[in-house]
C-alpha cells in the first residue's frame, strides 16, 4: 500500500481548475490502486501561519524575531515544521495543485516550500529522490513560446526547480492555460482554446495518476 500527499493552492474551490485537475490524477491514481492511502493537505483553504517561517529561520540563526507580528511560539512552529517534513517523506507521490497567481506562486504554496527547505535532510541526503511529483497546474492566460507573455510564467520553473533538482523527484505535468478566458472581458476569442488547453490537460493528469500508481504497484510487488 502506497500513499499520495496531495497539496492544494487554489484559494476557490468552486470553478478551481488546479484542483479539478488534480481530481483527474487522483481519481485515476485510486483507480489503479484503490487500497493506496490519500494524505491532504490544503494550503489554499487552511493556509500555514504567517510567522511560521520567520520563527524557524530566526531559531536557526540563533535570533529573536525582529517584532511582535513576526513570532509565534517556536515549539509550535517545529512541531508544524516537523509535520510538514514527515507528509512529504512518508509519501510515494507527490501530488501538487498549483494556480499561476501575479505570474508567480501564492504566499500559501511558497511558505509550505520554505518550510520545506529548512529541513536540509530532504534535499542533502536525497530521502525524495526518484519519487514521482504530479504537477497540476492552471494558467489564467496564455505563455507559451509566441504569445505576448511567454516568459512571464515564473511558477512551473520555480516548481522545477525545487522539486526535480534540490529534490530529484521525478515530475509529470498536466497544465492548462486561457483558464480565465470563460469570465474575462476581452478574452472571449480565446474560450475555445481554453476549453482545449484545459480538456488535454485532463486527459494528461489522468493519465499520469495512472501510470504513478502502476510504478508503485510495480514497486511494492
Amino acid at each position: 500500500m502506497s500513499t499520495l500527499l496531495r497539496v492544494d493552492a487554489s484559494v476557490r474551490l468552486d470553478g478551481s481548475v488546479s484542483r479539478a485537475l488534480a481530481d483527474s490524477a487522483e481519481a485515476a491514481w485510486k483507480a489503479e490502486h484503490p487500497d493506496g492511502v490519500v494524505v491532504r493537505r490544503d494550503v489554499g483553504q487552511h493556509p500555514l501561519p504567517s510567522t511560521l517561517w520567520p520563527t524557524l529561520v530566526a531559531a536557526q540563526l540563533g535570533q529573536e524575531p525582529a517584532a511582535d507580528a513576526d513570532r509565534m511560539p517556536l515549539a509550535d512552529a517545529q512541531a508544524i515544521a516537523a509535520e510538514l517534513s514527515a507528509e512529504i517523506r512518508d509519501a510515494d507521490a507527490v501530488l501538487l495543485a498549483v494556480p499561476l497567481y501575479n505570474y508567480g506562486i501564492a504566499q500559501n504554496i511558497k511558505t509550505w516550500i520554505d518550510v520545506l527547505l529548512i529541513d536540509r535532510e530532504l534535499g542533502g541526503s536525497g530521502q525524495l529522490k526518484g519519487r514521482p511529483a504530479i504537477f497540476a497546474l492552471a494558467r489564467g492566460g496564455g505563455y507559451g513560446p509566441g504569445t505576448p507573455k511567454h516568459g512571464w510564467d515564473h511558477a512551473t520553473p520555480y516548481l522545477e526547480r525545487i522539486f526535480g533538482d534540490v529534490y530529484g523527484m521525478n515530475i509529470r505535468t498536466a497544465a492548462a492555460e486561457l483558464t480565465l478566458a470563460p469570465v474575462t472581458p476581452g478574452m472571449e476569442e480565446l474560450i475555445d482554446a481554453s476549453k482545449v488547453s484545459e480538456a488535454e490537460a485532463h486527459v494528461e493528469a489522468d493519465k499520469h495518476g495512472a501510470v504513478v500508481a502502476r510504478e508503485l504497484i510495480g514497486h511494492a510487488a
